[in-house]
């Protein structure tokens, strides 16, 4: 037996075989606010949250941007900190690998002997990166997560993005359901991580089908009146509320999310949380044009959003992103910063 098993971890740590690192099923349900009137909700993109290794992403390893598993783990470290430092109800977790990484990450979240967070995940459909979007929450969900398999054809109609090549579907493969409640006050929460590269064309036009599968979602929620809270890294821009770099979409994404364009064009409204941050603080995201490991002004952007129904809209209690540590190819954090906001939930 013990032969056996050391073969097993020995294969886990090739990548050969995995784990079934998901947990989505919800069985306690606990409020651990330390203040029960506010609910901070973040969105963070962790770049990478990996201490498995991952074969086809060649993570933590030459695929990724932690060459071994101690600089992975240096890496889910900082991660910590930068979470220790914002104290959110409900992080929005996207890039990371599984449970096994959740939970050491909340772990490392104990204070004086106190867990406070409980992890969520739903494994996605992207092994080529073995990427997955999860929750740490003192707020347990009401329903345990779940998925839509749902494709759309791209390019959609009206599709603003000028690709003309072959058809073709795509779901989203890297997203989670589930619902919250606090006070009789029902939450449809989803978390997201949209195909990248928003300039380019054909991701551009699958990112848009993308974008009508997650506003498929909302409406049903909307339609069976719950609040709503899309959060994610959408790999797009704003055209409505412009960025620190008055970065333009080339799409349709949060028009389509926000419930301006798509199939179901002026059916319902979400507002973007960014809206109230003042533009010289709009970004979220590095992006090193120039190569030189060095970040500079001109190349932030934001395309981390946290979009709301318009009853959370207006409690919102207070909204910043955390820009408390310097993007260059030596940073441990990430290259996203969290995008944070509180809402006045009494």
């Amino acid at each position: 037996m013990r032969i056996f098993q050391n073969i097993v971890f020995f294969l886990l740590f090739l990548g050969i075989i995995r784990s079934d690192t998901q947990c989505p099923t919800i069985e306690d349900k606990q409020d651990r606010r330390e203040n029960k009137t506010n609910f901070r909700f973040v969105q963070y993109n962790a770049e990478w949250l990996f201490i498995d290794y991952y074969a086809s992403a060649q993570c933590p390893g030459i695929g990724c941007p932690w060459e071994n598993t101690t600089e992975a783990q240096t890496h889910l470290d900082h991660i910590s900190s930068v979470i220790l430092n914002i104290n959110p109800d409900f992080i929005n977790i996207c890039e990371v690998e599984g449970c096994d990484e959740l939970n050491i990450l909340r772990d490392s979240l104990i204070t004086n002997d106190i867990k406070s967070y409980q992890s969520y995940l739903i494994q996605g459909k992207d092994t080529s990166t073995g990427q997955n979007v999860g929750i740490l929450t003192k707020v347990d969900p009401i329903l345990s997560l779940y998925r839509t398999e749902e494709r759309v054809t791209y390019p959609i109609p009206d599709s603003k993005c000028g690709y003309t090549g072959e058809e073709g579907t795509t779901g989203v493969s890297k997203h989670y359901i589930t619902e919250m409640e606090f006070s009789g006050l029902r939450i449809a929460v989803i978390g997201a991580h949209l195909l990248a590269y928003p300039t380019d064309i054909q991701r551009c036009a699958e990112r848009e089908a993308q974008s009508q599968v997650l506003q498929n979602i909302v409406i049903s929620y909307i339609s069976k009146e719950y609040e709503v809270i899309l959060s994610g890294d959408f790999n797009d821009f704003d055209g409505e509320i412009p960025d620190l770099n008055n970065n333009k979409p080339i799409s349709n994404v949060l028009d389509i999310l926000k419930g301006y364009a798509g199939e179901y064009k002026n059916k319902y409204v979400l507002f973007s949380v960014s809206e109230n941050i003042n533009q010289k603080e709009r970004y979220s995201d590095w992006w090193d044009k120039n190569n030189d490991c060095q970040s500079t002004s001109t190349e932030f952007s934001q395309i981390d959003h946290i979009l709301v129904s318009e009853y959370l809209f207006e409690r919102i209690n207070n909204i910043f992103i955390y820009h408390d540590y310097i993007m260059n190819c030596d940073t441990y954090e990430s290259d996203h910063y969290p995008l944070v906001v509180d809402f006045l939930l009494v």
